[in-house]
């Protein structure tokens, strides 16, 4: 428990921030530059889905095991800290909270960590709790 990895890097274009936002959040702070620039945010931002998104990249090709990641029942407490910009670079820091046994399988684990999204400047971005199921090795 404790375990603390930090890894990752994905620089956030304002294209991408544009084609995802027409996609699926298209609020104008996401999609048009000088609309952006008069909201409360004085600039374009990342929808939050696709901060997480961006998040869930980083954790399936640095910290999730394709061989034991079973998926995972939800999140909790999900924050969006401090809006990410075009030409912002993330990285993740995950944290194990816990581990267990599952009650009802006994050839899987639940894992608790706590995900931060980080800034280049080290600033957290977004954070939340994940639960995670994980593959078990047999005994022996």
């Amino acid at each position: 428990m404790g375990t603390n990895r930090e890894f990752g890097e994905i620089i956030v274009t304002e294209s991408a921030i544009v084609e995802f936002a027409r996609l699926y959040d298209p609020q104008l702070f996401h999609l048009d530059r000088g609309a952006a620039q008069e909201s409360v945010f004085q600039g374009l931002i990342a929808s939050g889905w696709h901060t997480a998104s961006m998040t869930m990249r980083l954790l399936v090709d640095h910290y999730l095991s394709p061989q034991s990641s079973l998926g995972s029942p939800g999140v909790d407490k999900l924050r969006w800290l401090v809006p990410v910009r075009p030409n912002d670079q993330l990285s993740v820091s995950a944290t194990v909270i816990n581990a267990r046994p599952s009650k009802s399988r006994p050839n899987q684990g639940i894992v608790r960590s706590q995900i931060k999204t980080l800034k280049q400047n080290k600033v957290v971005v977004m954070e939340f709790s994940a639960l995670m199921m994980i593959r078990c090795r047999k005994a022996g």
